[in-house]
């Protein structure tokens, strides 16, 4: 048996590592943010249904919602390469740095902490105590990126 956990562990360690190599940290941080969306999906429909007030119309404006999201994260994406086309006829003499990407990671940043206090709203109204504290948090980080 603990053979078969050190093996699993191991194949685990390797997915995510060759994930890691693939995606990069920017990956990861657009799949906590899918992971999220679900999440709230999930929770929102959960609530909905718990206060008895769930309904397709609703469900349907949040999937919009998150439709409008995706759209500004790939706007948002695409600024980012036309930066980075521009930013490279300038040379290596106009600017000391490298440009990568920089807008679609705030972009992706800034939902995701929206996620989260939709999500952390969700499970208040699903009967589950939330800290003040971390409602406070999520609010404070979302403010500070510009909402």
């Amino acid at each position: 048996m603990e053979e078969r956990v050190r093996h699993f562990k191991g194949a685990v360690a390797a997915l995510l590592g060759t994930l890691t190599a693939l995606w990069g940290w920017f990956g990861w941080l657009a799949l906590a943010w899918m992971g999220a969306m679900a999440l709230d999906i999930a929770t929102g429909m959960a609530a909905g249904a718990r206060e008895g007030k769930w309904s397709s119309r609703t469900a349907r404006e949040g999937l919009w919602h998150k439709a409008g999201c995706v759209a500004a994260v790939t706007a948002a994406g695409v600024l980012d390469l036309v930066m980075g086309v521009l930013l490279e006829q300038v040379g290596e003499e106009g600017l000391p740095f490298s440009y990568t990407v920089l807008l679609c990671p705030l972009t992706v940043g800034w939902y995701l902490l929206t996620e989260m206090g939709s999500i952390l709203e969700n499970v208040g109204r699903m009967g589950a105590p939330v800290p003040g504290w971390l409602k406070r948090m999520v609010a404070e980080m979302r403010e500070g990126n510009g909402k």
